[in-house]
């Protein structure tokens, strides 16, 4: 049975397996999907919805062994329609799991209210700094990464590397200043200049103009969704000095990305996880997204499907009784599935302890791009803001 309804400028779209939308609790786990769906902004929320459906779809339409009801939400890439599609998830649907996430000013914007219900958030990607501190909380957890630590691979990755005058560009927002943050703290000095663009922003000539009047060696580009492809793209048509060395964080160096391969030859990004990580799990779940999609997976889906998977891991440790939230949040913790990612484990701030990775971008036999991975970076890295959660 499919619905849609389109309510308060937030159009939703369920999807259910088997019975009914009247079923009782114990018959259905309802699960709440907030990412962003349209605009320019879409492909990494797009692409997040694709790898939760393939769990979903390797699963049965089953969580924990229970009919799943997933509502999936289209944020519009705007914190007020994602807190009137939250408001319904929450006060009408009473989801018992919100879930997705791409931006961090959505998952900050939503997430009080959800806090507020007693209801878990699971995030497939945003991982603000303010949840990972002093705010912290027992219904939050992250299934990807605290903003920082891609940043801070890629921090460490050009300081070993030696780069002289390095910059900086990331959007001017939460993740964003966290990029910066984080990449700093490893690169261990102060960049040559740091350039904070308008989320959403889609033309870059002032920055390329500043990029170059800086006479730099290095550049760091934290540039999600469309604002990556036309950086690119305009760094490309600008003529900017190839000897200048491009870095950028491995969840934006995926499937969108590489359709601009031509581009990006050689460009190094950073993250926790690869397409050729060379564990059984990861192997099955790449496998299964191309034959489902006709493309690799991206960082996005891979985190949106380890999602799926720990849903599935609590909700089955629960037996069903979602409703139970202190032995829910205590099968979450306990993150008894197999990732994507190999050994996955939170901190006591429920963010992921994990590695992270260098790849490159590089054209394969059949001529398309992938990323290959060249070196681990970090090994069990946790991020630095876990001193600051008290949560017990």
């Amino acid at each position: 049975m499919n619905r849609i309804t389109t309510i308060a400028g937030a159009a939703l779209l369920a999807l259910t397996t088997g019975a009914s939308f009247s079923a009782q609790a114990a018959d259905v786990v309802k699960i709440g999907f907030l990412t962003t769906l349209s605009g320019p902004a879409s492909a990494p929320g797009v692409d997040e919805r694709d790898g939760f459906t393939l769990a979903l779809k390797t699963l049965g339409g089953k969580l924990g062994g229970v009919r799943a009801e997933v509502i999936t939400v289209d944020d519009q890439f705007s914190p007020d329609a994602a807190k009137q599609g939250a408001d319904r998830l929450l006060k009408r649907e009473k989801v018992d799991i919100l879930t997705g996430f791409v931006y961090s000013n959505i998952l900050l914007a939503v997430a009080p209210a959800a806090f507020a219900s007693k209801t878990v958030v699971i995030s497939a990607n945003a991982g603000p700094a303010q949840f990972a501190g002093a705010g912290c909380s027992p219904y939050f957890f992250s299934a990807s990464y605290q903003n920082d630590a891609t940043h801070e691979a890629a921090g460490k990755l050009m300081a070993d590397k030696g780069y002289k005058r390095v910059a900086v560009i990331a959007p001017n927002y939460p993740a964003g200043k966290d990029a910066s943050a984080g990449f700093k703290r490893f690169l261990k000095k102060e960049p040559a200049i740091e350039l904070f663009p308008k989320l959403g922003q889609l033309d870059f000539a002032t920055e390329i103009a500043q990029l170059r009047a800086a006479n730099i060696d290095a550049v760091y580009f934290f540039l999600p969704g469309g604002m990556g492809v036309n950086f690119v793209k305009q760094y490309a048509a600008a003529g900017m000095d190839p000897k200048i060395v491009r870095v950028m964080p491995a969840y934006d160096a995926d499937q969108q990305m590489l359709s601009n391969g031509d581009l990006l030859a050689g460009v190094a990004n950073t993250g926790q996880w690869s397409a050729d990580l060379p564990n059984e799990q990861n192997r099955a779940f790449v496998a299964a997204f191309v034959k489902e999609y006709g493309h690799q997976p991206s960082m996005y889906s891979s985190q949106a499907y380890d999602a799926a998977m720990l849903i599935d891991s609590a909700v089955k440790a629960v037996g069903g009784k979602v409703e139970n939230r202190d032995a829910l949040i205590a099968a979450i913790k306990a993150a008894n599935f197999k990732s994507v990612r190999g050994g996955f484990k939170f901190a006591a701030n429920h963010y992921p302890i994990q590695n992270q990775y260098a790849r490159v971008i590089t054209k394969a036999a059949d001529g398309k791009y992938v990323n290959n991975m060249t070196q681990t970076l970090m090994t069990d890295h946790v991020d630095a803001y876990v001193g600051e959660c008290k949560m017990q």
